[in-house]
């Protein structure tokens, strides 16, 4: 029994949804379209074909706004960081995407994401940058009495939120838009997706890249259907989308897959090569009757065929018609495997990729650990690499979850000696108390995946290992040829600016004011360290988090005297060091300078006499 008395008003829109369900917009009334359809004049407010949703102009502002962070490094949980290429980035991936405008415009060939499908079951992001990030995470509880992360500024949107599918778009609006700067012109990106969202996700990447870039629709099979499970209308699903555009459909184009010998074979040994039997009779299309004669025997062959008697006569002659033994039979075409191009087709479905077993196959890589349910297919993933990146290409992931598109990413790198490099970007989402991923120390998502790069590249580098062995068992040593891949990754995480103007300040009186102008006589942050510094100003300055860098006297040369960074010391052999290297910039940290504006004034006038910019911070 209900205590609760009946709530006349939600009765009557129960009613009137089951009587007009096209005059409610996720659950509410929709005024507009309900006052149209009662009157006789129809006519809708700017009436155009568009996607709008509640919310949509915030999301704008969000993605206009700038962002205030940088990415701290830290080497104690990378591995071989001052050699790979490879990054792992934990913190929101908004302000991730913002921070990597300047350094990877335009510099991403592939990007696969696997967003949150909005079941009602999982999380999305908060996303309110007004505040400072303490405030924020106080404000919404990310955080409890003692400052530790709870939740991580994410939050459940269950299907009874009135504003469940716009809550979702505000969501991935920005991130989409942010990524589509980062791709190549030749780029393409891949989002993951089920029935929930995929119609939407079409709509605002048919907004965000332009419905002309839209590439396909592919389709996977997750499982077979599980027989005793109770659904509704008795369906099971058991199939997945990947979305697909391109960033321009005149520089974009799949590299294809190599076609191999299989379902080819030459049981004669034709001089031709592999061939494969092509039946020549069509029936029930209505074709028109084709004759033939076996020369052999003299046995003349009636049938439907789509090929002319011309042309079936003249592969007789080339000795490529298969005649039967028996009269019975009907003619096949030899179809050799040199007749086809070098590459296969691509079709959208794809089969099955049952995400049970490589769930299993993970588990296995955790020595048995329950690490973490349902990871995106390694296969999968590595097929996109594949028919779109080459050596050397830049993958983007910034839904990383258990790490998938890095651990592709080294597998085909070891298959076919490429040098992919890869981003991941994965908020520290805490593991559940209950877990076992939580009981054996991984207190994060993002944990899960650094655990899973470093233990997937222990096993690449294992079977390197026993092919080399089994090389030298094989050839001389000095014909075996040493391979190496970057099995690494640089570890970086969202934190406040080093810099003090540029952390946003909002005073709340004139004392704060007072106190923040104080504060200015030191403008980098006490706790700041040089590398810190360094990072920051090299992605604010639009070099990559993986460009060289030369640790010299007193100061730092990047990406071969294209910077210089000067945060130790302008002593005068430093400054002589530095001009001879005619860098095209020069920064230098004011406080360096300890207040001395005339050594300051001579510095930069001789820096500015070779043509060299010059920038203090």
């Amino acid at each position: 029994m209900d205590e609760q008395s009946l709530n006349t008003k939600q009765d009557i829109l129960s009613k009137l949804k089951e009587l007009i369900p096209n005059c409610f917009t996720e659950g509410k009334i929709d005024w507009e379209k309900l006052k149209v359809f009662f009157e006789d004049n129809i006519e809708f407010r700017n009436e155009r074909y568009h996607l709008n949703w509640a919310g949509k102009t915030d999301a704008f502002r969000l993605l206009q706004a700038p962002t205030y962070k940088t990415l701290k490094p830290c080497r104690e949980e990378s591995i071989n960081f001052d050699e790979t290429e490879n990054l792992f980035i934990e913190g929101d991936n908004l302000e991730v995407l913002k921070i990597l405008q300047k350094s990877y415009f335009g510099k991403i060939k592939m990007i696969y994401i696997d967003p949150p499908y909005n079941t009602g079951n999982d999380f999305l992001y908060k996303d309110d940058y007004s505040e400072t990030l303490a405030e924020y995470k106080r404000k919404v509880g990310d955080v409890d009495e003692n400052g530790n992360t709870t939740r991580a500024g994410l939050f459940r949107n269950t299907k009874e939120n009135g504003q469940y599918h716009s809550n979702w778009l505000n969501m991935m609006y920005p991130r989409l838009f942010l990524a589509r700067n980062l791709l190549r012109d030749d780029g393409v990106i891949f989002v993951s997706i089920d029935d929930n969202e995929v119609h939407n996700l079409r709509l605002i990447m048919d907004e965000i890249f332009g419905e002309e870039n839209f590439v396909a629709e592919f389709i996977w099979t997750t499982k077979k259907a599980a027989q005793g499970m109770i659904t509704k209308y008795m369906i099971v699903p058991n199939h997945e989308y990947i979305i697909t555009y391109c960033k321009s459909n005149e520089s974009f184009k799949f590299i294809g897959i190599k076609r191999t010998e299989e379902g080819f074979s030459n049981p004669d040994n034709d001089p031709r090569g592999p061939w494969k039997r092509q039946y020549l009779q069509r029936l029930g299309q209505g074709l028109p009757l084709r004759k033939i004669i076996d020369p052999d025997t003299n046995i003349e062959y009636c049938f439907e065929s789509p090929y002319t008697e011309e042309k079936l006569n003249q592969w007789i002659k080339e000795k490529k018609i298969i005649f039967p033994k028996k009269s019975k039979g009907y003619p096949a075409r030899k179809e050799f495997l040199n007749e086809y191009k070098t590459e296969r087709q691509l079709i959208t479905y794809l089969g099955l990729f049952a995400t049970k077993s490589y769930t299993e196959d993970l588990y296995k890589l955790f020595e048995n650990l329950k690490i973490f349910t349902n990871p995106k297919p390694l296969d999968l993933i590595k097929y996109f690499l594949q028919v779109t990146t080459i050596s050397s290409d830049i993958i983007l992931d910034f839904f990383a979850g258990s790490g998938t598109t890095a651990h592709a990413v080294m597998e085909l790198n070891k298959e076919d000696g490429g040098n992919r490099k890869f981003i991941l970007v994965q908020l520290p989402e805490p593991t559940a108390p209950d877990s076992e991923a939580y009981k054996a120390g991984y207190k994060t998502i993002a944990d899960i995946a650094k655990e899973r790069i470093c233990r997937a590249a222990k096993k690449i580098q294992n079977q390197l290992d026993e092919e080399k062995n089994k090389k030298g068992e094989e050839l001389p040593l000095e014909q075996i040829q040493e391979r190496k891949l970057d099995l690494g990754f640089k570890v970086f995480k969202l934190d406040e600016s080093n810099f003090k103007q540029w952390r946003p300040f909002v005073p709340k009186d004139v004392e704060e004011i007072k106190q923040k102008v104080m504060d200015f006589t030191e403008n980098v942050k006490p706790e700041a360290t040089v590398e810190n510094i360094l990072y920051e100003l090299m992605l604010k300055n639009g070099k990559k988090l993986t460009d060289k860098v030369e640790s010299k006297r007193g100061y730092y040369v990047v990406s071969n005297n294209e910077l210089v960074l000067l945060l130790k010391s302008v002593e005068r052999l430093v400054i002589d060091e530095v001009l001879l290297l005619k860098p095209k910039k020069v920064i230098v940290l004011d406080k360096l300078f300890d207040g001395n504006d005339h050594l300051k004034m001579n510095i930069v006038l001789q820096f500015r006499n070779e043509g060299i910019e010059f920038k203090s911070v």
